[in-house]
């Protein structure tokens, strides 16, 4: 019998990584993917009708996408909806998934292609959110429908605070005592952590200080590339006529377009309905109509990566163009730095707001901070960095593992006899 393990599992908005721990220290878990194991595993499902319906996780989830977008419904940053009472299902071919059931066929297809290395963990770690994305977030709801989906590893669960989870991980790093910030910067949420790691063979290595979390991050500086770029040519702002009065096209469908986890729910009956009668009405149809195409045509990971494209190009250079060429949108458009700075610019002052949060609830102030570990992949973004070193110090910043830390440091509090301090 293989020796006994914890399991952290870092379920992400964009990617989820999966690490174990025995006898102190911890690995990551590779993943079967189309061209090679990698530790990060999208998290992304890709449902197709073939005498059935199939439905694939991952890279595999993109790898089917792009094999056939029209005859694919693509999910992504599903997570983001977990603490969302207003999402009751989404309808698939006919079928209705619960989050429950999303996130279950999600992590059933993730642990095939680790080849077992989620079975038979004694106790398994999750990472949650400070504080969940979305409006009004229930926190009690995403608790119940996380408790459904992995209850499916059949080990006690237990859920920590993900900075903390990075906060281990760094502290395995480090060989002298220190008062860390840690800043998790996901695709959903930010999230900062005040903890105060003792010298290594101290009883209790991270004592945590205090929490604070907004959900703003990567996904939310997405919109506002789509809010300047994309959505301008599909109708918003635009008018429409009803009887003898011109009004305003209303924003909801503009909204839900640009949030990743609902752009596919668009593709139903009732919306395009919707959209079609809009269309008609419309002093521009034809901004309506590239909506419905985009839409039809299941465009959506393919406007994810143009996104995704231009802001890693913008955390290297100056100027960047945006280029998207699908469902009968058309666009190569120039951006600047500085323009999407200005564009995140109120989303930056929230993020730093909670930071300011952290800091209060530990009762500390920033000359007392002694590292910032600065993780997750949108702490990459140079406007994120900025607000660091300016506040802290370039000397003070601390990185690395962007995608890995926390699920490396879940499982490193799994391995601990009594987790209770870290339980959120």
């Amino acid at each position: 019998m293989s020796a006994p393990f914890a399991l952290g599992f870092d379920f992400g908005t964009t990617n989820s990584v999966a690490a174990v721990a025995r006898g102190g220290t911890a690995d990551l878990v590779a993943i079967d993917g189309p061209e090679g194991s990698d530790a990060v595993f999208r998290s992304a499902l890709c449902f197709w009708e073939d005498a059935g319906i199939h439905i694939a996780a991952g890279p595999w989830a993109i790898a089917e996408y792009l094999e056939f977008p029209e005859g694919s419904r693509f999910l992504q940053s599903f997570k983001s909806v977990a603490a969302s009472a207003s999402f009751d299902a989404a309808t698939l071919f006919g079928k209705r998934y619960a989050f429950e059931d999303l996130g279950g066929l999600f992590l059933d297809r993730m642990a095939a292609r680790a080849h077992g290395a989620l079975s038979g963990a004694t106790r398994v770690i999750v990472g949650r959110p400070v504080e969940y994305a979305g409006h009004r977030p229930d926190e009690a709801l995403a608790r119940r429908r996380y408790d459904a989906v992995f209850a499916r590893l059949g080990a006690e669960v237990h859920y920590v605070y993900e900075p903390m989870g990075a906060a281990f991980s760094y502290a395995a790093r480090i060989d002298r005592p220190a008062t860390v910030l840690v800043a998790d910067f996901g695709g959903g949420t930010s999230d900062f952590s005040v903890v105060r790691i003792a010298a290594p063979g101290a009883a209790r290595r991270c004592e945590p200080l205090a929490h604070a979390g907004v959900g703003i991050a990567g996904d939310r500086f997405d919109y506002r590339i789509l809010e300047h770029l994309v959505l301008p040519l599909l109708g918003k702002g635009g008018t429409y006529r009803s009887f003898d009065k011109l009004l305003e096209i209303p924003r909801g469908h503009f909204a839900d377009f640009a949030d990743w986890s609902r752009l596919a729910l668009m593709r139903n009956r009732k919306t395009l309905a919707e959209l079609e009668t809009l269309r008609r009405a419309a002093t521009d149809p034809d901004a309506i109509a590239r909506m419905i195409a985009v839409i039809e045509s299941e465009q959506g990971y393919r406007l994810y990566d143009a996104v995704g494209r231009v802001k890693r190009a913008l955390s290297s250079a100056d100027t960047a163009t945006f280029t998207f060429d699908g469902g009968g949108l058309k666009i190569a458009a120039d951006v600047t730095r500085a323009e999407f700075e200005a564009w995140i610019a109120p989303d930056i002052v929230r993020i730093e707001a909670a930071v300011d949060r952290a800091l209060a609830g530990a009762d500390v102030t920033a000359v007392a901070i002694d590292r910032v570990f600065l993780t997750g992949g949108t702490s990459l973004i140079p406007r994120i960095r900025q607000l660091f070193t300016g506040r802290f110090g370039a000397d003070r910043i601390a990185t690395g593992g962007e995608l890995t830390s926390i699920a490396h440091g879940l499982a490193l509090i799994g391995a601990e006899d009594d987790i209770t301090a870290w339980a959120a």
